[in-house]
Protein backbone atom coordinates (compact mmCIF):
# COMPACT_ATOMS: atom_id res chain seq x y z
CA UNK A 1 0.00 0.00 0.00
CA UNK A 2 1.57 3.32 -1.11
CA UNK A 3 2.73 5.56 2.16
CA UNK A 4 1.73 8.89 0.88
CA UNK A 5 -1.67 10.13 -0.90
CA UNK A 6 -1.21 13.35 -2.59
CA UNK A 7 -4.13 15.32 -3.80
CA UNK A 8 -2.52 17.36 -7.20
CA UNK A 9 -4.56 20.60 -8.08
CA UNK A 10 -4.53 21.60 -11.64
CA UNK A 11 -6.59 24.12 -13.74
CA UNK A 12 -5.96 21.49 -16.70
CA UNK A 13 -5.37 17.94 -17.15
CA UNK A 14 -5.28 15.90 -20.29
CA UNK A 15 -7.58 15.62 -22.10
CA UNK A 16 -8.52 19.05 -21.77
CA UNK A 17 -5.14 20.76 -22.43
CA UNK A 18 -4.50 24.67 -22.77
CA UNK A 19 -0.93 24.45 -21.91
CA UNK A 20 2.58 23.08 -21.23
CA UNK A 21 1.30 22.57 -17.43
CA UNK A 22 -1.10 19.62 -18.55
CA UNK A 23 1.57 17.89 -20.04
CA UNK A 24 3.79 18.23 -16.97
CA UNK A 25 1.23 17.42 -14.39
CA UNK A 26 0.21 14.06 -16.27
CA UNK A 27 3.40 12.92 -16.82
CA UNK A 28 4.71 13.95 -13.10
CA UNK A 29 1.05 12.08 -11.84
CA UNK A 30 1.87 8.92 -13.73
CA UNK A 31 5.62 9.00 -12.53
CA UNK A 32 4.71 8.86 -9.11
CA UNK A 33 2.14 6.08 -9.38
CA UNK A 34 4.40 4.08 -11.24
CA UNK A 35 6.94 4.76 -8.45
CA UNK A 36 4.65 2.55 -5.92
CA UNK A 37 5.29 4.96 -2.95
CA UNK A 38 2.36 7.61 -3.76
CA UNK A 39 -1.49 7.07 -4.42
CA UNK A 40 -1.84 9.96 -6.97
CA UNK A 41 -5.17 11.90 -6.57
CA UNK A 42 -5.83 14.91 -9.04
CA UNK A 43 -8.62 17.34 -8.90
CA UNK A 44 -9.01 19.17 -12.10
CA UNK A 45 -11.53 20.66 -14.57
CA UNK A 46 -13.40 18.38 -17.01
CA UNK A 47 -15.27 18.95 -20.56
CA UNK A 48 -19.01 19.80 -20.32
CA UNK A 49 -21.53 22.22 -18.95
CA UNK A 50 -22.26 23.61 -15.76
CA UNK A 51 -24.46 21.01 -13.89
CA UNK A 52 -27.57 22.31 -12.14
CA UNK A 53 -26.34 22.67 -8.64
CA UNK A 54 -23.47 22.57 -6.89
CA UNK A 55 -23.68 18.88 -5.90
CA UNK A 56 -23.56 17.70 -9.09
CA UNK A 57 -19.79 19.40 -10.08
CA UNK A 58 -17.93 16.67 -9.42
CA UNK A 59 -19.37 14.39 -11.57
CA UNK A 60 -16.78 12.25 -13.28
CA UNK A 61 -13.70 10.17 -11.62
CA UNK A 62 -11.65 7.91 -13.57
CA UNK A 63 -8.68 5.91 -13.31
CA UNK A 64 -6.16 6.93 -16.16
CA UNK A 65 -2.72 4.82 -16.12
CA UNK A 66 -2.41 4.45 -12.62
CA UNK A 67 -3.80 8.06 -11.28
CA UNK A 68 -7.02 8.90 -10.01
CA UNK A 69 -8.44 11.71 -12.05
CA UNK A 70 -11.75 13.64 -10.01
CA UNK A 71 -12.97 16.05 -12.82
CA UNK A 72 -15.04 19.24 -11.85
CA UNK A 73 -17.60 20.69 -14.49
CA UNK A 74 -16.85 24.20 -14.66
CA UNK A 75 -17.91 26.90 -17.74
CA UNK A 76 -15.62 28.16 -20.18
CA UNK A 77 -12.87 30.47 -20.04
CA UNK A 78 -13.19 34.27 -21.11
CA UNK A 79 -10.77 35.52 -22.74
CA UNK A 80 -10.97 38.43 -21.65
CA UNK A 81 -7.74 38.73 -18.47
CA UNK A 82 -10.05 40.67 -16.27
CA UNK A 83 -12.92 38.19 -16.77
CA UNK A 84 -10.48 35.55 -16.99
CA UNK A 85 -9.18 36.50 -13.07
CA UNK A 86 -12.79 36.30 -11.76
CA UNK A 87 -13.53 33.02 -13.65
CA UNK A 88 -10.18 31.60 -11.85
CA UNK A 89 -11.69 33.12 -8.19
CA UNK A 90 -14.46 31.17 -8.85
CA UNK A 91 -13.18 28.11 -9.81
CA UNK A 92 -10.58 27.86 -7.17
CA UNK A 93 -14.03 27.91 -5.18
CA UNK A 94 -15.44 25.29 -6.71
CA UNK A 95 -12.71 23.17 -6.06
CA UNK A 96 -12.25 23.86 -2.60
CA UNK A 97 -15.85 22.65 -2.03
CA UNK A 98 -15.08 19.68 -4.02
CA UNK A 99 -11.95 19.18 -2.54
CA UNK A 100 -13.33 19.02 1.05
CA UNK A 101 -15.06 15.85 0.28
CA UNK A 102 -12.23 14.42 -1.83
CA UNK A 103 -10.02 15.07 0.87
CA UNK A 104 -12.25 13.50 3.76
CA UNK A 105 -13.33 10.97 2.15
CA UNK A 106 -10.19 9.65 0.95
CA UNK A 107 -7.39 10.46 3.79
CA UNK A 108 -5.10 12.42 2.00
CA UNK A 109 -1.95 13.28 3.42
CA UNK A 110 -0.93 16.63 1.61
CA UNK A 111 -1.70 19.16 -0.81
CA UNK A 112 0.87 20.01 -4.37
CA UNK A 113 -0.99 22.43 -6.37
CA UNK A 114 -0.06 23.68 -9.74
CA UNK A 115 0.65 27.67 -10.17
CA UNK A 116 -1.53 30.36 -8.72
CA UNK A 117 -4.51 29.40 -11.25
CA UNK A 118 -5.14 26.85 -7.86
CA UNK A 119 -3.51 28.38 -5.23
CA UNK A 120 -6.19 29.75 -3.02
CA UNK A 121 -8.27 26.36 -2.98
CA UNK A 122 -4.83 24.20 -2.29
CA UNK A 123 -3.85 26.58 0.76
CA UNK A 124 -7.81 26.48 2.03
CA UNK A 125 -8.02 22.86 1.96
CA UNK A 126 -4.63 22.70 3.49
CA UNK A 127 -5.95 24.97 6.15
CA UNK A 128 -8.68 23.20 6.47
CA UNK A 129 -7.31 19.91 7.28
CA UNK A 130 -4.18 20.98 8.70
CA UNK A 131 -2.24 19.12 5.70
CA UNK A 132 1.32 20.21 4.38
CA UNK A 133 0.96 22.32 1.20
CA UNK A 134 3.55 22.41 -1.25
CA UNK A 135 3.33 24.38 -4.54
CA UNK A 136 5.19 24.12 -7.91
CA UNK A 137 5.72 27.34 -9.30
CA UNK A 138 6.15 27.35 -13.76
CA UNK A 139 6.77 30.65 -14.23
CA UNK A 140 5.97 34.33 -12.42
CA UNK A 141 3.37 37.24 -13.64
CA UNK A 142 6.66 39.32 -12.38
CA UNK A 143 9.20 37.36 -14.86
CA UNK A 144 6.16 37.55 -17.65
CA UNK A 145 6.31 40.87 -17.82
CA UNK A 146 9.89 42.14 -16.61
CA UNK A 147 8.82 43.68 -13.63
CA UNK A 148 5.65 45.48 -14.74
CA UNK A 149 3.27 44.21 -12.50
CA UNK A 150 2.11 47.52 -11.29
CA UNK A 151 -1.86 47.77 -13.16
CA UNK A 152 -4.48 45.22 -13.16
CA UNK A 153 -4.64 42.21 -13.79
CA UNK A 154 -0.95 41.86 -13.68
CA UNK A 155 -1.22 42.98 -9.44
CA UNK A 156 -3.32 40.78 -8.99
CA UNK A 157 -1.77 37.64 -10.27
CA UNK A 158 1.37 38.63 -8.54
CA UNK A 159 -0.23 38.98 -5.61
CA UNK A 160 -1.34 36.09 -5.40
CA UNK A 161 1.90 34.55 -6.50
CA UNK A 162 3.44 36.22 -3.89
CA UNK A 163 1.06 35.36 -0.98
CA UNK A 164 1.21 31.50 -2.33
CA UNK A 165 4.75 31.21 -2.65
CA UNK A 166 4.94 32.55 1.19
CA UNK A 167 2.02 30.19 2.15
CA UNK A 168 3.13 27.25 0.65
CA UNK A 169 5.41 25.18 3.00
CA UNK A 170 7.66 24.21 0.05
CA UNK A 171 8.16 25.49 -3.34
CA UNK A 172 8.77 23.27 -6.10
CA UNK A 173 10.46 25.03 -9.61
CA UNK A 174 12.38 23.74 -12.78
CA UNK A 175 15.77 25.49 -13.06
CA UNK A 176 17.95 26.83 -10.33
CA UNK A 177 17.31 29.89 -12.43
CA UNK A 178 14.09 29.61 -10.83
CA UNK A 179 14.83 29.09 -7.69
CA UNK A 180 16.57 32.50 -7.41
CA UNK A 181 14.36 34.43 -9.27
CA UNK A 182 11.25 32.92 -6.80
CA UNK A 183 13.40 33.98 -4.07
CA UNK A 184 14.43 37.50 -4.57
CA UNK A 185 10.79 38.23 -6.07
CA UNK A 186 8.68 36.80 -3.53
CA UNK A 187 10.97 37.68 -0.98
CA UNK A 188 11.31 33.90 0.60
CA UNK A 189 14.58 31.60 1.85
CA UNK A 190 16.02 30.16 -1.24
CA UNK A 191 15.97 26.85 1.01
CA UNK A 192 12.36 26.87 0.53
CA UNK A 193 12.68 26.46 -2.75
CA UNK A 194 13.57 22.76 -4.33
CA UNK A 195 14.80 22.39 -7.72
CA UNK A 196 13.37 19.57 -9.76
CA UNK A 197 13.82 19.64 -13.74
CA UNK A 198 10.95 19.28 -15.95
CA UNK A 199 11.33 15.94 -17.68
CA UNK A 200 10.77 14.33 -21.05
CA UNK A 201 9.84 11.50 -22.87
CA UNK A 202 11.26 10.60 -26.10
CA UNK A 203 8.72 7.98 -26.48
CA UNK A 204 6.10 10.87 -26.35
CA UNK A 205 7.83 12.74 -29.56
CA UNK A 206 6.78 10.44 -32.46
CA UNK A 207 6.33 12.09 -36.01
CA UNK A 208 3.08 10.92 -37.64
CA UNK A 209 2.56 11.19 -41.90
CA UNK A 210 3.93 11.41 -44.34
CA UNK A 211 7.71 13.97 -43.21
CA UNK A 212 8.35 14.60 -46.89
CA UNK A 213 5.35 15.43 -47.72
CA UNK A 214 4.56 18.04 -44.46
CA UNK A 215 8.04 19.53 -45.22
CA UNK A 216 7.47 19.78 -49.02
CA UNK A 217 4.19 22.30 -47.64
CA UNK A 218 7.15 24.77 -45.87
CA UNK A 219 9.89 24.45 -47.87
CA UNK A 220 11.23 23.62 -52.01
CA UNK A 221 14.03 21.13 -52.15
CA UNK A 222 16.83 22.60 -50.98
CA UNK A 223 15.54 24.87 -49.05
CA UNK A 224 16.04 25.29 -45.02
CA UNK A 225 13.21 25.88 -42.69
CA UNK A 226 13.89 27.85 -39.58
CA UNK A 227 11.38 26.59 -36.68
CA UNK A 228 9.46 29.03 -33.92
CA UNK A 229 7.07 27.06 -31.51
CA UNK A 230 5.36 28.13 -28.55
CA UNK A 231 2.97 31.22 -27.38
CA UNK A 232 2.97 34.30 -29.38
CA UNK A 233 3.53 36.60 -26.85
CA UNK A 234 6.19 39.12 -26.21
CA UNK A 235 8.09 37.52 -23.50
CA UNK A 236 9.13 34.17 -25.87
CA UNK A 237 10.77 36.67 -28.07
CA UNK A 238 10.06 36.10 -31.50
CA UNK A 239 10.19 39.31 -32.87
CA UNK A 240 13.87 39.00 -32.04
CA UNK A 241 14.11 36.00 -34.65
CA UNK A 242 12.33 37.93 -37.31
CA UNK A 243 14.67 40.64 -37.05
CA UNK A 244 17.75 38.08 -37.23
CA UNK A 245 15.80 36.34 -40.86
CA UNK A 246 14.96 39.74 -42.36
CA UNK A 247 15.55 43.42 -42.88
CA UNK A 248 19.00 44.82 -44.38
CA UNK A 249 21.99 42.36 -43.56
CA UNK A 250 19.51 39.30 -42.37
CA UNK A 251 20.17 35.79 -42.61
CA UNK A 252 17.91 35.25 -45.49
CA UNK A 253 20.10 38.14 -47.17
CA UNK A 254 23.59 36.40 -46.82
CA UNK A 255 22.00 32.15 -46.74
CA UNK A 256 20.19 31.77 -49.88
CA UNK A 257 16.57 29.49 -49.47
CA UNK A 258 15.87 29.77 -45.85
CA UNK A 259 12.41 29.88 -44.78
CA UNK A 260 10.37 30.15 -41.42
CA UNK A 261 7.63 28.73 -39.96
CA UNK A 262 5.93 29.72 -36.46
CA UNK A 263 3.93 27.40 -34.96
CA UNK A 264 1.62 28.42 -31.44
CA UNK A 265 -0.87 31.44 -31.16
CA UNK A 266 -1.25 34.28 -28.87
CA UNK A 267 -1.58 37.81 -28.09
CA UNK A 268 1.45 38.58 -29.63
CA UNK A 269 0.72 37.42 -33.05
CA UNK A 270 -0.83 40.44 -34.94
CA UNK A 271 2.58 42.20 -34.22
CA UNK A 272 4.67 39.12 -35.29
CA UNK A 273 2.50 39.28 -38.56
CA UNK A 274 2.76 42.87 -39.39
CA UNK A 275 6.49 42.93 -38.51
CA UNK A 276 7.05 40.11 -41.06
CA UNK A 277 5.25 42.62 -43.56
CA UNK A 278 7.28 45.23 -42.63
CA UNK A 279 10.63 42.81 -42.88
CA UNK A 280 9.74 41.99 -46.33
CA UNK A 281 9.91 38.32 -45.55
CA UNK A 282 6.16 37.57 -44.83
CA UNK A 283 5.98 35.61 -48.17
CA UNK A 284 9.24 33.34 -47.32
CA UNK A 285 7.79 31.94 -44.03
CA UNK A 286 3.88 30.43 -42.22
CA UNK A 287 2.26 31.37 -39.24
CA UNK A 288 0.67 28.28 -38.84
CA UNK A 289 -1.29 29.12 -35.67
CA UNK A 290 -2.05 26.70 -32.69
CA UNK A 291 -0.77 23.45 -33.70
CA UNK A 292 -1.73 19.55 -31.75
CA UNK A 293 1.53 17.51 -30.42
CA UNK A 294 1.03 15.00 -33.25
CA UNK A 295 1.67 17.53 -35.54
CA UNK A 296 4.38 19.91 -33.51
CA UNK A 297 6.48 16.54 -33.25
CA UNK A 298 6.59 15.86 -36.98
CA UNK A 299 7.77 20.01 -37.35
CA UNK A 300 10.59 19.15 -35.15
CA UNK A 301 11.56 16.22 -37.47
CA UNK A 302 11.47 18.29 -40.86
CA UNK A 303 13.26 21.30 -39.51
CA UNK A 304 16.30 22.38 -40.14
CA UNK A 305 16.80 24.13 -36.85
CA UNK A 306 14.81 25.08 -34.23
CA UNK A 307 15.25 28.91 -32.37
CA UNK A 308 14.27 29.50 -28.72
CA UNK A 309 14.73 33.16 -28.27
CA UNK A 310 13.21 33.68 -25.15
CA UNK A 311 13.48 36.77 -23.27
CA UNK A 312 11.90 34.95 -20.14
CA UNK A 313 12.14 31.18 -20.17
CA UNK A 314 11.94 29.66 -16.61
CA UNK A 315 12.88 25.95 -18.19
CA UNK A 316 12.62 25.27 -22.04
CA UNK A 317 10.44 22.63 -22.85
CA UNK A 318 10.89 23.38 -26.62
CA UNK A 319 14.30 23.27 -26.54
CA UNK A 320 14.35 19.78 -24.92
CA UNK A 321 11.29 18.31 -27.00
CA UNK A 322 13.32 19.75 -30.28
CA UNK A 323 17.09 18.15 -28.94
CA UNK A 324 15.44 15.29 -28.59
CA UNK A 325 13.97 14.64 -32.05
CA UNK A 326 16.90 15.59 -33.76
CA UNK A 327 16.62 18.99 -34.39
CA UNK A 328 19.66 21.02 -33.42
CA UNK A 329 18.62 24.17 -31.51
CA UNK A 330 19.81 27.85 -31.48
CA UNK A 331 18.32 29.45 -27.86
CA UNK A 332 18.89 32.89 -25.69
CA UNK A 333 21.26 32.73 -23.10
CA UNK A 334 19.02 33.73 -20.66
CA UNK A 335 16.83 31.62 -17.48
CA UNK A 336 16.75 28.24 -17.34
CA UNK A 337 17.93 27.73 -21.02
CA UNK A 338 21.34 27.74 -19.76
CA UNK A 339 20.76 24.90 -17.40
CA UNK A 340 18.80 23.11 -20.15
CA UNK A 341 21.11 23.89 -23.49
CA UNK A 342 24.42 23.81 -22.21
CA UNK A 343 26.92 24.64 -24.86
CA UNK A 344 27.97 21.42 -26.56
CA UNK A 345 24.61 20.54 -27.44
CA UNK A 346 23.09 23.61 -28.30
CA UNK A 347 24.18 27.20 -29.20
CA UNK A 348 23.28 30.54 -27.42
CA UNK A 349 23.05 33.52 -28.26
CA UNK A 350 23.23 36.94 -26.53
CA UNK A 351 19.79 37.68 -25.19
CA UNK A 352 17.79 40.38 -26.95
CA UNK A 353 20.67 40.84 -29.53
CA UNK A 354 18.89 39.76 -33.16
CA UNK A 355 22.33 40.51 -34.44
CA UNK A 356 23.97 37.77 -32.28
CA UNK A 357 20.91 35.45 -33.32
CA UNK A 358 21.52 36.02 -37.30
CA UNK A 359 25.19 34.88 -36.72
CA UNK A 360 24.11 31.81 -34.76
CA UNK A 361 21.48 30.95 -37.61
CA UNK A 362 24.14 31.68 -40.26
CA UNK A 363 26.64 29.09 -38.76
CA UNK A 364 24.15 26.65 -38.29
CA UNK A 365 22.69 26.38 -41.49
CA UNK A 366 26.00 26.32 -43.31
CA UNK A 367 27.90 24.20 -41.45
CA UNK A 368 26.73 20.33 -41.54
CA UNK A 369 29.78 18.99 -39.77
CA UNK A 370 28.26 21.19 -36.88
CA UNK A 371 24.55 20.35 -37.48
CA UNK A 372 25.41 16.58 -36.54
CA UNK A 373 27.73 17.09 -33.75
CA UNK A 374 24.86 19.16 -32.02
CA UNK A 375 22.18 16.41 -32.70
CA UNK A 376 24.61 13.92 -31.53
CA UNK A 377 25.51 15.27 -28.35
CA UNK A 378 21.71 16.38 -28.02
CA UNK A 379 20.77 12.87 -27.97
CA UNK A 380 22.33 11.48 -25.20
CA UNK A 381 21.93 14.92 -23.07
CA UNK A 382 17.89 14.96 -22.83
CA UNK A 383 17.97 11.36 -21.28
CA UNK A 384 18.98 13.47 -18.18
CA UNK A 385 15.50 14.46 -18.03
CA UNK A 386 13.98 11.43 -17.07
CA UNK A 387 10.29 11.67 -15.95
CA UNK A 388 11.09 8.48 -13.43
CA UNK A 389 13.65 10.29 -11.83
CA UNK A 390 11.28 13.19 -11.08
CA UNK A 391 8.71 11.30 -9.86
CA UNK A 392 11.46 10.16 -7.29
CA UNK A 393 12.82 13.68 -6.36
CA UNK A 394 9.29 14.76 -6.03
CA UNK A 395 8.55 11.72 -3.77
CA UNK A 396 12.04 12.38 -1.59
CA UNK A 397 9.63 16.45 -1.14
CA UNK A 398 6.43 14.74 -0.33
CA UNK A 399 7.85 12.38 2.46
CA UNK A 400 10.20 15.58 3.89
CA UNK A 401 6.76 17.37 4.52
CA UNK A 402 5.08 14.37 6.21
CA UNK A 403 7.60 13.89 8.49
CA UNK A 404 8.40 15.89 11.55
CA UNK A 405 12.00 15.35 11.88
CA UNK A 406 12.34 16.14 8.18
CA UNK A 407 10.20 19.16 7.57
CA UNK A 408 11.24 21.93 6.13
CA UNK A 409 11.03 25.46 8.13
CA UNK A 410 7.65 26.49 7.73
CA UNK A 411 6.58 30.24 6.30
Amino acid sequence: MPAIRVLILSWEYPPVVEGGLARHVRKLAEGLAAGGEVEVHVLTRGNGSLPATAADRLAEEEVRAGVFVHRLREPSWPKDLDRFVAWVERMNVDMREAGEELVDRLGIDLIHGHDWLVASASARLAERFGLPYLTTIHATEFGRHQGWVDTSPQAHIHGVETWMARRADQVVVCSHYMRGHVADVFGIPEARATVIPNGIDPSDLQPVGDLEALRARYVAPGEKLVLLVGRLVYEKGFQLALDALGGPGGVMERVEGVRFLVAGSGTHEAELRAQARRLGIDGRGTFEGWIGDDVLHSLYRIADLTVVPSIYEPFGLVALEAMASGCPCIVADTGGLREVVPPEVGLRFRSRDAASLGRMIERVLSDDALRDRLVLEASEHVLRFDWADVARQTTRVYAALRSPALHYPSP
